[in-house]
């Protein structure tokens, strides 16, 4: 397949389908094009040099899942590992297992970095520029686009901002871009943050060397410690067979999930005494409720997962410890705190979240006007208002972000056979000004800061679907494979056939 020309000179082909993205969410909707459009003419490009964008990405010490794999895993791709709280070197072999299996590189272009996409409505086709390591800009053709890089900046991450920093005589480094070669043995290391990235971190280097990791936290985190290895999905794996068995398990992780979310909504207290109940048998005298108590329900931010209470059991060694306080200011020796109390540290890490970007940052258009998203309301979870033929995934904030991969690759594969039916080339979602719904915060439920700092830049949602990134998997699975395409919103357009040129 030749679908990359320098920018003008003549291109030979045209795509159906170009999938930025060569993670979890490109992987996903490849597989569900191959298997369901198998005639499609598709290229999934990546600016990195090989697939897994996030697990590919991010090289800390500890990096695992925060989901368990029988759910963060495919629906078409059973998880077969004994551990269902998986590391990132497991996740990269079993995408790129799948990806063998489905014949998906064949069609992977890596280090094209998406700058531009433009869409034509005279020739209803997306005209995407790309750029190579060296700098040379080339072009692609392709009726749909499928965005599916991920929802944050990959260029740089969110910055706290932290007085003093250029005083500290230390490193000082980001999760983001971890060096391959940084020496810890023996050495004391804050990590600040209190999220899943920190969770992790601290108990993987204190266990492999540090001397002593402390966590400083501005606020607490709900914390949550189950098993790494599954029971009873290895169990159902020695008597079914392993397709039978992981859906089972997959239906049960499903339900929990949802029934853990709707618990914390409507019993807060209730899941508050489990939780606490939880921690004190895991950290006994160490317990100390100011450390892990925060000021917000359970799930107004994501829970933070501890396999095997890992992170506990380096605390109650004195391999690592937790400080709640406020930063003052960096100093040469290491962090002085508000309280008047300092932290002495020879590296420091700055575990203090994402920046959130839209669209991978890429320059969308449609017939040259600029796409602003935030101007824009989501259609069934994965298209925007008045936008043709774009897709797009955000994962669940509340659940695994695959969960949402198959069901928006399922929907779009419907789409695809539904357009070929009656001969169009277009998708639509439409939306007139009048008629456009009350919009409400998309992330309103959520306190996470990295969604709160990011707001205005994130598309519109609604009450209710259509026009609304929805945060429930099961009703978003029904909605997506059961109403209809043809539901007066979603309009198809032909085309005059033309020449690519």
């Amino acid at each position: 397949m030749n679908a990359f020309s320098p920018i003008g000179s003549p291109v030979e082909e045209m795509l159906d389908f170009l999938i930025v993205g060569a993670g979890i969410s490109g992987i996903g909707m490849a597989v569900h094009l191959a298997k369901d459009c198998p005639g499609k003419r598709y290229a999934i490009l990546d600016r990195r040099d090989q697939l897994g964008g996030t697990w590919d990405l991010f090289r800390y010490p500890g990096i695992r899942s925060d989901s368990d794999m029988h759910t963060l895993g495919f629906s078409f791709a059973p998880w077969k590992h004994e551990k269902s709280i998986a590391d990132a070197p497991v996740i990269l072999e079993y995408l790129s297992e799948i990806s063998d299996e489905y014949g998906l590189r064949a069609n992977m272009r890596f280090g094209q970095k998406v700058v531009s996409a433009d869409w034509d409505s005279e020739t209803a086709r997306w005209t995407v520029v790309t750029e190579g390591k060296d700098g040379q800009q080339g072009r692609v053709l392709t009726r749909f686009l499928f965005l599916g890089a991920g929802y944050y900046d990959y260029d740089e991450p969110f910055d706290a901002n932290f007085p003093g920093r250029k005083d500290f005589k230390g490193q000082i480094l980001h999760p983001q871009f971890w060096p391959d070669d940084l020496d810890y043995q023996g050495k004391k290391v804050v990590v600040i943050g209190s999220g899943a990235t920190a969770v992790t971190i601290v108990p993987a280097m204190a266990k492999s060397g540090a001397g002593h990791v402390t966590m400083l936290q501005r606020t607490p985190t709900w914390m949550v410690s189950r098993p790494a290895k599954d029971r009873f999905a290895n169990t159902l794996r020695k008597f079914l067979p392993e397709k039978v068995a992981y859906a089972i398990t997959r239906a049960k992780n499903i339900f929990m999930q949802d029934l853990v979310f709707k618990r914390a909504r409507t019993q807060p207290e209730r899941v508050k005494g489990f939780i606490e109940k939880q921690l004190k048998e895991h950290l006994g005298s160490s317990y100390n409720a100011a450390d892990f108590t925060p000021p917000y329900n359970p799930w107004e931010q994501r829970l933070c997962l501890v396999p095997d209470a890992d992170f506990f059991e380096a605390i109650k060694a004195g391999k690592a410890s937790i400080v709640t306080d406020q930063i003052e200011t960096f100093d040469k020796a290491g962090v002085k705190l508000k309280s008047g109390e300092h932290l002495d540290a020879d590296i420091i890490v700055t575990a203090t979240g994402l920046k959130l970007a839209m669209a991978g940052k890429i320059a969308v258009a449609v017939d040259g006007a600029p796409v602003d998203f935030s101007e824009h309301f989501y259609y069934r979870n994965c298209m925007f208002s008045n936008v043709p033929n774009l897709i797009s995934v955000f994962g669940y904030v509340n659940a695994s972000w695959t969960l949402r991969v198959d069901i928006v690759g399922e929907f779009v594969t419907r789409l695809v056979k539904q357009l070929d039916a009656i001969q169009a080339q277009v998708a639509v979602p439409v939306l007139a000004k009048e008629d456009q719904p009350e919009a409400e915060d998309i992330f309103a439920e959520f306190s996470s800061g990295y969604f709160q700092r990011s707001k205005h830049i994130l598309p519109k949602n609604a009450p209710s679907l259509p026009w609304r990134l929805n945060q429930e998997y099961r009703k978003d699975k029904i909605d997506m494979r059961q109403a209809p395409l043809d539901d007066g919103i979603l309009q198809f357009r032909r085309v005059r056939e033309t020449v690519d040129a």
